[in-house]
């Protein structure tokens, strides 16, 4: 392993409707993953707020970028030397709110990607109260040398959006996500996980609700798609190194990107 390879963690944990109660937990989990030696903390998609089912109380607790959520990200960010990325309700008009995530440093969000492709599948409809973000949008950010992409959830099933992700440059994919249960989804979460981590040669780093709404199993994989660090069911945190000397054997010995014939553009 390379000296140089940043700990990241997954905090695999269960947001609520209390805004505050969100940040305690958030706090809690930051707290104890930096103790650990990580210097990016992953969160899940809505850790700011989170009610299912989805209904008007989505856009009277949305925030704005630089709102309380941020904002308490940001002292712990300062306080822990860390990076964290999470999901938050993001405030938009005529009363829908946006999917965002944000990457938070001690200077503030450094980056920040709105859900391009929204779950409108399995009996759900997020359409009903999310807008959508600009398709073809990448998020990425750089933290000891490693450049990380952020993609949400149901995007995972689009490999359009980690490839355009990996045109940007980043060696390691940030997926944050309410993997909603139901027949085969730990099974579709595991295997599209594992399939964009071996196609792009990045890491793959996934943080979910727990059991019973979502699935679990948050982790970290590895550019051979091999599982380096999860969770199971439960709440809890996983870490692991993101190693540049690896990724550049897995992309010396699988040469994916240089040899492929399909080539998709990167948008602003």
């Amino acid at each position: 392993m390379s000296a140089s390879a940043p700990l990241v963690a997954v905090c695999q944990f269960a947001p609520t409707d209390s805004r505050g109660s969100n940040i305690r937990r958030v706090t809690e989990l930051v707290t104890e993953a930096a103790a650990r030696g990580a210097r990016v903390i992953v969160l899940p998609e809505y850790a700011s707020f989170f009610t299912d089912p989805m209904d008007d109380s989505l856009a009277a607790n949305a925030e704005t970028l630089d709102g309380p959520f941020a904002q308490a990200l940001r002292r712990l960010a300062a306080e822990h030397d860390v990076v964290v990325v999470a999901g938050l309700i993001e405030q938009a008009d005529a009363g829908r709110v946006r999917n965002t995530l944000v990457a938070v440093s001690d200077a503030g969000v450094q980056a920040m990607y709105r859900k391009q492709h929204l779950y409108d599948a399995f009996g759900q409809t997020e359409s009903a109260w999310i807008e959508a973000g600009e398709a073809g949008q990448t998020s990425v950010f750089d933290v000891d040398g490693i450049r990380f992409g952020m993609m949400t959830c149901y995007d995972l099933r689009f490999p359009e959006v980690a490839r355009t992700l990996v045109d940007a440059g980043a060696d390691a994919l940030i997926v944050p996500a309410e993997w909603v249960r139901g027949a085969l989804k730990e099974h579709h979460w595991n295997t599209l996980l594992t399939a964009r981590a071996i196609e792009n040669t990045t890491y793959v780093i996934a943080a979910d609700h727990p059991a019973p709404i979502g699935v679990g199993l948050s982790q970290v994989i590895d550019p051979q798609g091999v599982v380096v660090a999860g969770v199971s069911a439960g709440e809890g945190i996983a870490l692991a190194s993101v190693d540049p000397q690896l990724i550049a054997r897995t992309r010396e010995i699988n040469p994916v990107l240089r040899l492929r014939r399909y080539v998709v553009s990167p948008k602003g």
